[in-house]
C-alpha cells in the first residue's frame, strides 16, 4: 500500500492543484500540469499522486493513469535528480549522438530509463530535441547542452555526481533539478524565465541571410 502524503504536504498540493485547475474553463484540462505537480513532489507519477489528481478532478484513477502512461515525460518509477537525455535521432546520431550514447551508458553504468544507484542520474535515449542546428545535443531536465562530444558528456555527468552546478548552453544559467523543473512545467514560475540566450547564431543564420539579401516571406494569395 502506498504511503500517504503527510497532512502538510497534501494540503500544499491541494492548494497548488486548485490554482492549476482555476486556469482552465474545464477542470479536466488541468490533468497534465497536475501530473507534473505530482512529479515535482515525488519525482514520478506515484500511486498516491495519481489518486490525488483523480480526487481533485473527480475522475477515476484509471483515467489519470491512462494519461500518465501515454506521455514519456511522465515517469512511473522514481526518476533521478537529473534526467540526462541524449538525442540519437537522425541528425544528432550522424553528428555523434550515437557515439555519445554508447560512451555514456558504459561510463555511467545504466541504460535507457535507468537510474544510478545514488539516485543522481537517469539516462534517457531521446528522439528529437528540436535543436538540430546544435547537433549533437544533450538535454538535462529539458535544458539544452549543445554541440556535445563523448568527453564533454562525461564531464557533464561528473559535475552532476560531484554536486557542482551545471550550466546549459541556452536558457537558465544553472540547470534546475528534475523536481524543480517539474514544478515549472506545472505552471509555477521559478524566476529564471529571462536568463540566458534562447536562440543562438546557428538558429538565426537563415534569418540573417534573408535580411542581408532583402528577402521577404511571400504573401498569401488574395492579399
Amino acid at each position: 500500500m502506498a504511503t500517504p502524503y503527510t497532512p502538510e504536504v497534501e494540503e500544499r498540493l491541494r492548494r497548488d492543484g486548485a490554482e492549476v485547475i482555476a486556469r482552465y474553463p474545464e477542470a479536466g484540462s488541468a490533468i497534465m500540469p497536475l501530473l507534473h505537480l505530482v512529479q515535482s513532489e515525488d519525482g514520478f507519477c506515484s500511486p498516491r499522486g495519481i489518486a490525488l489528481v483523480a480526487d481533485l478532478l473527480n475522475v477515476t484513477k484509471a483515467e489519470v493513469s491512462a494519461v500518465a502512461t501515454f506521455y514519456s515525460q511522465y515517469r512511473r518509477h522514481p526518476n533521478g535528480e537529473y534526467n540526462v537525455g541524449v538525442c540519437t535521432n537522425a541528425l544528432c546520431a550522424v553528428m555523434g549522438g550515437d557515439a555519445i550514447w554508447e560512451e555514456l551508458t558504459k561510463y555511467v553504468g545504466v541504460g535507457h530509463d535507468e537510474t544510478t544507484e545514488d539516485g543522481k542520474i537517469t539516462l534517457e535515449q531521446l528522439e528529437c530535441n528540436a535543436a538540430c542546428d546544435y547537433a549533437p545535443v544533450i538535454m538535462v531536465n529539458w535544458e539544452f547542452f549543445d554541440n556535445q562530444t563523448p568527453a564533454s558528456a562525461k564531464a557533464l555527468v561528473d559535475d552532476i555526481r560531484a554536486g557542482r552546478d551545471i550550466h546549459p548552453t541556452r536558457g537558465p544559467v544553472v540547470a534546475p533539478t528534475f523536481k524543480q523543473n517539474e514544478r515549472v512545467l506545472a505552471g509555477f514560475e521559478d524566476g529564471h524565465v529571462d536568463e540566458g540566450p534562447a536562440a543562438g547564431p546557428a538558429s538565426l543564420a537563415g534569418l540573417e541571410i534573408a535580411r542581408e539579401r532583402g528577402w521577404t516571406a511571400p504573401k498569401p494569395e488574395g492579399e
